[in-house]
């Protein structure tokens, strides 16, 4: 049935470069109207189509998240030695500006941490930073020239092609300027490893499998340099983000990027000052839990739900899909010209990258559209506004008991 729809798809890419190399003769008229029959039969067929995978592609799909492996659950970590502390603390040079840890630590409110924190593999599994209010900045590496996260969470690649995971950390009461990125198969959703494994049917088990997982945040204020300050990157899994403020800027507060799943997002404040985005971007990620968060001003966008398609030539494979977004708070001082506090299907397969990924029969070069249903956006209060800015397409998703004024 995949192949059926692709096979629809490559007809329609090849008759709609046909319509623009003609759009400008004589004929462009009459082959504009046989592109709209064309249209009219292809959705036809492929409703068609979907109604009869549906079955299928459900129970394959359950089967396939079900058969995944999960971690065993990693012991605690050892503490730090006086050495590795005294190296943590040292301030950040351009000869020293990392440092790695694999054993836990509890800092002093009073110290100062300038140096870049990289947590690799299954050595960093574990552990706990308890910062006890000390201060990480990257001050320092900006001097230096040096433009990196402040703490990177990361899986390694191992000889026979495997990845090495960090599972089970736990990184408390800290507050950091600069930024915070889980990374897996790669950086971004357009990192080579990742398009790489997207061209594969299974790529979502993939992604998951060599990212991080049960990596618990709390009782952070980070504060964001015009970067995004909290990362989940390709895969991430079981992420839980509670009890912290982010502030400063960004080009979103938080961004959940593709086949990332099962993430909580609670009891937290956003304040990101955006230049045109929204604080949270659940981008092809699905069944998280965002609740009883508090969004300050979010006049550029609170929670967006999409799927990318295209970028980078990487093919976007899950849908944002069975997220919950319930019980927060959206505080606005206007809403005149305010976005969306929550959009479900933000994109609808209209960014300009769009089939720039290669045509394959599944995921974003399949459809490049969003597919933000089966969500639940209930319980939430609105002050300065109200609910007519929960923003629905799908009758799938559902959305209720919402009040504001």
């Amino acid at each position: 049935m995949a192949v059926f729809l692709w096979f629809l798809r490559q007809i329609a890419r090849a008759v709609k470069t046909d319509k623009m190399a003609t759009a400008a003769t004589a004929g462009g008229r009459q082959l504009s109207e046989q592109w709209d029959v064309f249209v009219k039969n292809a959705v036809f067929f492929k409703a068609v189509a979907s109604i009869c995978a549906l079955a299928c592609l459900t129970t394959a799909g359950s089967a396939r998240v079900m058969a995944q492996a999960t971690p065993i659950k990693a012991s605690k970590a050892a503490a730090c030695s006086a050495g590795v502390r005294s190296a943590l603390t040292a301030p950040a040079t351009a000869a020293s500006p990392t440092i790695k840890l694999t054993c836990s630590i509890t800092l002093q409110p009073d110290d100062v941490i300038t140096k870049q924190i990289i947590y690799a593999g299954s050595k960093a599994s574990g552990i706990t930073l308890d910062c006890g209010g000390a201060t990480i900045t990257e001050d320092t590496l900006e001097t230096l020239g040096i433009n990196k996260p402040m703490i990177q969470i990361q899986s390694v690649k191992k000889a026979d092609g495997s990845w090495d995971v960090p599972t089970d950390m736990t990184i408390t009461n800290c507050s950091i300027t600069g930024s915070i990125r889980l990374q897996g198969l790669g950086t971004n959703g357009q990192a080579k490893q990742v398009q790489l494994s997207s061209l594969s049917a299974d790529h979502t088990r993939k992604a998951q499998a060599a990212a991080p997982t049960r990596i618990l945040f709390s009782r952070l204020k980070l504060t964001g340099d015009g970067r995004i300050p909290l990362y989940l990157g390709p895969g991430s899994t079981q992420v839980t983000l509670t009890r912290s403020q982010l502030t400063g800027t960004g080009v979103t507060a938080m961004y959940l990027d593709a086949e990332s799943a099962n993430n909580t997002i609670t009891k937290n404040t956003f304040s990101v000052k955006t230049k045109s985005r929204e604080q949270i971007a659940i981008d092809g990620s699905a069944r998280n839990v965002i609740s009883g968060n508090t969004f300050t001003n979010p006049a550029n966008g609170g929670i967006f739900v999409y799927r990318n398609c295209g970028e980078g030539g990487t093919i976007r494979h899950q849908k944002p899909q069975y997220n919950t977004i319930s019980g927060n708070t959206f505080h606005y001082q206007t809403a005149f010209l305010a976005k969306p506090a929550v959009w479900l299907n933000s994109r609808r397969g209209a960014q300009r990258y769009c089939f720039r990924d290669p045509a394959h029969p599944f995921g974003s070069s399949l459809s490049s559209q969003d597919f933000a249903q089966f969500n639940t956006v209930t319980g939430n209060r609105f002050t300065g506004a109200t609910p007519s800015l929960i923003w629905n397409s799908d009758p799938s998703n559902i959305v209720a008991d919402n009040a504001g004024r």
